[in-house]
């Protein structure tokens, strides 16, 4: 079974820096998109940023410019670094993927899912 974790989530007063990690585990074929997601108390989730299996990027407007969002392929791990933190950027942050598991009974890409991780809360004090 497919999973992500995240990590890296804390408390950092404004003006800081944190680094998000999210790991994908499991049998997989290939990993399409991947992305960091937020949830604030009270509102919807919303995307931060996301990348394709080629390097292309896409950023929320409100993150732009400070936050930057990597992966690497062989390890199968995103990442989320955050800097010039808002208090406003203070939700939780969920992992992202669009991925083909591999189907060891066909030995080969099973079918297209989405996974999500479990979240990471990531706190800016004013």
């Amino acid at each position: 079974q497919v999973q992500l974790v995240e990590s890296g989530g804390g408390l950092v007063q404004a003006g800081g820096s944190l680094r998000l990690s999210c790991v994908v585990s499991g049998s997989i074929f290939s990993i399409n998109t991947m992305g960091w997601y937020r949830q604030a108390p009270g509102k919807q989730r919303e995307l931060v940023a996301a990348i394709i299996s080629g390097g292309s990027t896409n950023y929320a407007d409100s993150v732009k410019g400070r936050f930057t969002i990597s992966r690497d392929n062989a390890k199968n791990m995103v990442y989320l670094q955050m800097n010039s933190l808002k208090p406003e950027d203070t939700a939780v942050y969920y992992c992202n993927a669009d991925l083909w598991p591999f189907d060891a009974s066909s030995w080969s890409r099973g079918q297209r899912t989405e996974v999500w991780g479990q979240g990471t809360l990531v706190t800016v004090s004013s």
